[in-house]
Order: structure tokens, then sequence, then C-alpha cells
């Protein structure tokens, strides 16, 4: 099985100990999981804002973690789907892009879609109880 994790879900994986962390892992050890370079650069933009605390190797870190465990998709065409919030049709292109089963997010445009393109897009409960 193939999953998008949003960026907000790798951040709470990041700096929570909720279940974002223990789908995080879960994902390492049982399931491909895929990203983007446009994915990982806001991810890197977002973990780099002062609220968060995180220092720069912390960041680095962590990156580096998943550029090695996941798909790392080339995003070619953006779709215009959700026009409240265009960001989030990276996510959409990026499931696309690497032939995802599952989008996993808490962002509101994205789960009122429900799916996309055959593309499940759940809450990170669903897809812990869906594994």
């Amino acid at each position: 099985m193939r999953i998008v994790l949003d960026t907000n879900v790798l951040i709470s994986a990041l700096i929570g100990h909720g279940k974002p962390r223990r789908l995080l892992i879960r994902l390492f050890r049982e399931h491909e999981s895929v990203s983007s370079r446009q994915m990982l650069a806001e991810l890197e933009d977002v973990l780099s804002r002062r609220k968060f605390g995180l220092t720069r190797s912390r960041v680095d870190e962590f990156l580096g973690i998943l550029v090695k465990r996941f798909i790392v998709s080339e995003v070619e065409k953006i779709p215009e789907v959700i026009s409240e919030d265009p960001d989030d049709d990276v996510v959409l292109a990026t499931a696309l892009a690497g032939g995802a089963d599952y989008i996993v997010t808490g962002d509101g445009h994205l789960l009122g879609l429900r799916e996309y393109q055959g593309i499940r897009i759940v809450r990170v409960g669903e897809m812990l109880k869906a594994l």
C-alpha cells in the first residue's frame, strides 16, 4: 500500500507522540510512503518557523530520514482542484504521481473530497484502523 502523509501529519509526527507518530513508524515498517520535492520543500519551510522551536539540524535530520524512506515522486502537473487553498493541490498531484492508495491529512479541504481519482483521503485515526 502506498500512502501520502500531508505536511500537517508529518509535523505532528515529529513534534508529538500520538497517533501521527505511531502511523509514521508503522508506515516505515510495513508500507510505502510517497512524497514529492514540492511537499518536502513545504515541510522544510514550515518546520523552520520559529514557533516550532526546532534547530536546523533537527529539521535536516528529519528531512533526511524521510528522503531515505519515502518514494519521492516527480510532480510535473498540478491540477486545479481546491480553489480555496491551491497549495493542497500539490498533495493531490503527489498522490497521483506516486500511485498512492491513500492521502492522510487533517486538512479540511482535502478531507472534504473524501476521494480523488480513486485515492482515498482519510484522517490519521482512520488510516491506523485501515492498517
